[in-house]
């Protein structure tokens, strides 16, 4: 699921999945080797100790963005679920590996937390600013915010899948 919304400079995006195994297996994962998930639920052109470079895709009708990034963990805590129970919060920076001024720079905070003892959610909340000043504002508002809203879907798609996959 996704959701959306704009302000004057800043974007926030949404979007969440399932993974149907429990929450310690998830959390452990996750935890263990965020980046090492990321680069197998993404195409991995390389990998470093505190970062690793991904292609990001998006596709729009006929269209099919992608673009190299590179995703850092700034952060993991551990906090409460919108439920009450436990939930591990990582802090997330991503950006395009060539020419990173001409693409936004997301920063998100990907949520971990059981719903069910054999169901956990992935929940990733980003925020975005277009590039390029008034001319990346207009072009966030045709098609831009479409591309970041389909990118960070199929991330949390891609890798909710590859935990799902990993047993």
């Amino acid at each position: 699921m996704l959701a959306a919304s704009w302000g004057m400079s800043n974007h926030t995006v949404r979007c969440y999945d399932y993974v149907n195994q429990p929450y310690p297996d998830v959390c452990a994962a996750l935890t263990k080797e965020p980046l090492g998930v990321f680069q197998r639920a993404t195409t991995a052109a390389s990998a470093r100790a505190d970062a690793v470079s991904t292609q990001l895709h998006a596709k729009l009708g006929p269209l099919e963005v992608a673009a190299d990034i590179d995703i850092r963990v700034i952060r993991t805590e551990e906090g409460r679920s919108p439920f009450g129970g436990p939930a591990t919060r990582m802090s997330l920076v991503w950006e395009a590996k060539r020419r990173p001024g001409l693409f936004p720079t997301m920063n998100a905070v990907l949520a971990i937390y059981p719903l069910t003892a054999t169901e956990t959610q992935l929940e990733l909340e980003g925020t975005y600013a277009p590039p390029l000043g008034m001319l990346g504002q207009a072009l966030d508002a045709t098609i831009g915010h479409r591309v970041a809203e389909a990118t960070v879907h199929r991330f949390i798609e891609q890798v909710a899948t590859s935990l799902r996959e990993t047993r």
